[in-house]
């Protein structure tokens, strides 16, 4: 899913169970076996599996698929959003998104750049070490999730700069592999003055990719956003899919809509 604000929205709707101002509660140490291992120490670990992690999904391919939908007060849908991307490397290595699919949008939604932004770095939410001073962390427990053993802690920004985009919400780490395999929360940030912008809460799911790093693969949204117009419900999901390693240390570039017609010819 990807966040997604209308024209002029505001307040960002908050994670489920932690209202505005609300301190998740800091727990004692966790229980890794029969030995407590400080909370301190598992945030340090797993912390750096994702800085690693982050390196590692720069050097994959894989094709991104986005759809939004507005629905009405009987949950029929009335307006479409699509976008198919593949994530690739030029033969000099260079890394860029190709789009291969993209009708035209049926929405009364305005897709922005805060959406696209959320969609490439908070929803697919990587926590850093050098990401960790931004945010308050609490431990909130330990968590099963299918067959994972998980600790789940609290995240959410302490402070705010312009034009940066945060994540505020819930994380589960896999105890074993310390890395994060689910995350729920809201992409959140400064607001624009007199603006009306309006995000939803988001579901991501992570899976274990070539046995070692745990990649984003699913992300789903089902909320209603509140604007100064109405109330609008929103569905949205992105399918992150067909990882293939490629050795490259580059940074993205955005191309505009393939031609498919011409392709076609060329194939």
């Amino acid at each position: 899913m990807i966040s997604v604000r209308f024209a002029g929205l505001g307040a960002a709707l908050l994670t489920a169970g932690l209202a505005a101002g609300q301190q998740a509660p800091v727990l004692t140490p966790a229980k890794v076996g029969t030995a407590a291992v400080p909370v301190e120490e598992i945030i340090q670990k797993f912390a750096a599996k994702e800085a690693e992690f982050k390196i590692a999904r720069d050097n994959y391919t894989y094709r991104q698929t986005v759809r939004v939908q507005e629905l009405d007060d009987d949950g029929v849908v009335r307006g479409r959003y699509e976008m198919v991307s593949d994530i690739i490397f030029t033969p000099q290595g260079k890394r860029l998104e190709r789009v291969v699919r993209a009708p035209v949008s049926t929405l009364h939604l305005i897709i922005t750049p805060e959406d696209e932004q959320d969609l490439r770095s908070v929803q697919p939410f990587v926590l850093t070490a050098s990401e960790i001073p931004k945010y308050k962390i609490n431990y909130l427990g330990p968590q099963k999730v299918d067959e994972l053993e998980t600790y789940v802690f609290a995240v959410k920004p302490k402070t705010m700069e312009q034009g940066h985009r945060y994540f505020d919400g819930q994380i589960w780490v896999d105890q074993r592999d310390l890395q994060i395999v689910k995350t729920y929360g809201v992409g959140t940030g400064i607001r624009k003055k007199n603006s009306d912008n309006q995000f939803p809460r988001f579901e991501t799911y992570r899976d274990q990719i070539d046995g070692k790093y745990w990649f984003p693969v699913y992300t789903r949204a089902d909320d209603v956003l509140h604007f100064q117009s109405g109330d609008q419900r929103v569905r949205m999901t992105v399918k992150y899919e067909d990882y293939k390693q490629f050795k490259s240390q580059t940074g993205i570039e955005y191309q505009g809509v393939v031609d498919e017609k011409k392709d076609e010819k060329k194939k």
